[in-house]
């Protein structure tokens, strides 16, 4: 540890340069290299979330497109003559038999999922109330005369 004073004592001596002065030329260089390796990562980091980013916009446009086609792709359940195309909460809903004007035997709500993609909660909701029969037909008529 002596010898590595003695070192620092004879730059000092040679540069002219005090403890002082050196210790803040040593800080600034550190704080820049600092900041230079900091901007690097994050550019980094800002790269990977835009691509992340264009990926799953590519994924969800890749996933309305297919719920549009979806009653003409193959081994869907239902005739697209049948289908009604909503969106949301539930992509699609089938009048079974309506295709051939005859009669309705079966109303079929459908969604519709691409890849490893899962419901949502509110579709799991759906499905349940679907699964007990928590389904009503209302009539509601309006008269301007009202």
């Amino acid at each position: 540890m002596n010898k590595f004073i003695d070192y620092l004592q004879i730059f000092f001596a040679q540069t002219g340069l005090s403890g002082i002065a050196f210790f803040i030329n040593f800080a600034v260089l550190f704080f820049f290299l600092g900041v230079l390796v900091c901007r690097t990562s994050f550019a980094k980091e800002i790269k990977k979330i835009r691509k992340d980013s264009v990926n799953r916009s590519r994924a969800v446009l890749g996933g309305q497109m297919v719920e549009q086609i979806a009653p003409f792709l193959p081994d869907f359940p239902c005739n697209p003559a049948d289908c009604r195309f909503i969106g949301k909460p539930v992509d699609i809903i089938a009048f079974s038999g309506a295709g051939e004007n005859n009669r309705i035997d079966e109303i079929v709500f459908i969604e519709v999922k691409t890849g490893d993609s899962q419901l949502s909660t509110r579709e799991k909701e759906i499905r349940e109330c679907i699964r007990r029969g928590k389904v009503r037909y209302e009539v509601y008529r309006w008269s301007a005369s009202s």
